[in-house]
């Protein structure tokens, strides 16, 4: 906070001005990098999700965020029902679905 104090209250006389200005590039610079490292890969894994939870389809094997596993057996505007065992349906909201199990191989007995 004092680094901006200082940044915004530094003399504006005429041999003041590269240490301003180094100051202000360093700090671009670390907006840059925080862009580059953080926000942008966020972005991006919540488009991955945002597509796949758009392409979900009756018969994909699927996990939810609370660990249940099923298969899709119907797919509505915000909820997907799933098959978690004969006869047992669950209906869960599409945000809770985070993988699809359907390229996966079936676990070894």
């Amino acid at each position: 906070m004092n680094f901006l104090f200082q940044l915004l209250s530094a003399p504006a006389g005429p041999g003041a001005g590269g240490a301003g200005m180094q100051s202000l590039i360093f700090l671009l610079l670390i907006i840059v990098v925080f862009y580059f490292f953080m926000i942008r890969p966020q972005v991006k894994k919540q488009k991955e999700a945002t597509s796949f939870r758009g392409a979900l389809k009756k018969g994909d094997k699927v996990a939810t965020t609370g660990g249940i596993y099923g298969k899709i057996t119907d797919v509505k505007d915000r909820t997907v029902t799933l098959e978690i065992a004969d006869n047992v349906l669950v209906k869960v909201d599409k945000a809770a679905v985070t993988a699809d199990l359907s390229d996966q191989a079936a676990p070894a007995k």
